[in-house]
């Protein structure tokens, strides 16, 4: 396994990180344990996790497993603050059924929803603890300055943010250096073939100032895998399929007609799509890793090659050729308020 440091820290974390968006939802605690645990023992050491996923039963499957397996501090956890509830495929927040303060980015929900996570993850501290997209209305002050006192305290080790706009990140680089405040450390952004956006300024950004990048949905929630024939028919225990919504308006037919063009040239190279996915954003200038989010054991075996696999330069050219730099042809930021480009043309083409 190669280990990168994440950004400017002197932490070193795994070139694969283990996503657990699954985990309860829909994967079992049982099978949701197990693929913990080989991914431990196969050299991965973050394991990334949120407030809102399953409703904190995620954290809650990975505490157990680190208190039975005793490897808690040989694990970097990453988790987050969400800034408001989900629901399975939708981001708006439903006013009628929650308290005005029991979620959200202020000092209070900030500093309740840290001692909520820690419970849940039966541990003392968390090592990475992000901003879970933007609160344009909470000034950075507000929100940084929580997080800063997490820190002292020990609660918290690192911070970080997911899914923010370039000039967020910069904006809360200059709140840091202005407050003395601790400082992100890394943006955890969307970024697969199909929409490749962050190349244009968050990535030039994280190289300038010294941030690790840790990539979600690198495999285009399977359309890079070869699982999509059609944007009409989703496969069976899709995301697209189980949760609908954002999920499903993520899946173009000019992003499913990519996939098919990439899973060719994945078999011509002797890899399986999803390893080649997993493959092109790992070895991608300025990344610190990918999230990788099996649903099942087979599922993460299949993925776990990829340590010892390089992106060739002929390679990276056929990849290149189907989507430009920088461009897109499937909308992961479509629950980024900030992100106002549209990809409007994928379903005609």
């Amino acid at each position: 396994m190669e280990y990168r440091g994440l950004g400017r820290t002197g932490v070193n974390v795994s070139s694969l990180c283990l996503g657990t968006d699954n985990f309860a939802d829909p994967t079992s605690e049982e099978e949701a344990s197990r693929i913990l645990n080989i991914a431990l023992d196969a050299g991965i050491n973050m394991v990334d996790t949120g407030d809102v996923y399953a409703d904190g039963e995620g954290e809650k499957i990975i505490g157990r497993t680190l208190k039975a397996n005793g490897k808690r501090c040989q694990t970097l956890i990453a988790t987050k603050v969400d800034h408001g509830r989900r629901r399975p495929g939708f981001s708006v927040d439903d006013p009628t059924l929650f308290a005005p303060n029991d979620h959200g980015h202020s000092r209070l929900n900030i500093i309740r929803a840290c001692e909520n996570s820690l419970r849940r993850l039966n541990t003392d501290y968390i090592d990475l603890y992000q901003i879970h997209r933007p609160s344009p209305d909470i000034p950075w002050d507000e929100q940084i300055g929580a997080l800063d006192h997490l820190v002292q305290q020990g609660k918290v080790r690192y911070i970080g943010c997911s899914t923010h706009a370039p000039w967020t990140v910069m904006e809360a680089i200059m709140v840091s250096e202005l407050k003395n405040y601790v400082r992100f450390v890394c943006e955890q952004p969307p970024y697969n073939l199909l929409d490749r956006r962050i190349e244009n300024e968050l990535v030039p950004l994280c190289q300038k100032h010294g941030l690790g990048i840790i990539a979600w949905a690198p495999m285009a929630m399977g359309v890079l895998a070869g699982r999509y024939s059609s944007a009409d028919t989703f496969p069976e225990n899709s995301r697209a399929a189980l949760r609908g919504g954002f999920y499903a308006d993520r899946v173009t037919q000019k992003g499913i007609e990519v996939g098919i063009k990439f899973t060719d040239i994945a078999l011509a190279n002797g890899m399986t799509p999803a390893q080649l996915a997993i493959l092109w954003v790992r070895d991608q200038p300025g990344i610190t890793a990918p999230l990788i989010g099996p649903r099942t054991v087979p599922q993460l075996e299949n993925l776990l090659p990829v340590i010892d696999m390089k992106l060739g330069d002929d390679t990276r050219a056929a990849c290149d050729a189907l989507v430009p730099p920088g461009s897109v042809v499937a909308d992961f930021h479509n629950t980024a308020d900030w992100m106002k480009m549209q990809v409007t043309w994928g379903d005609e083409n």
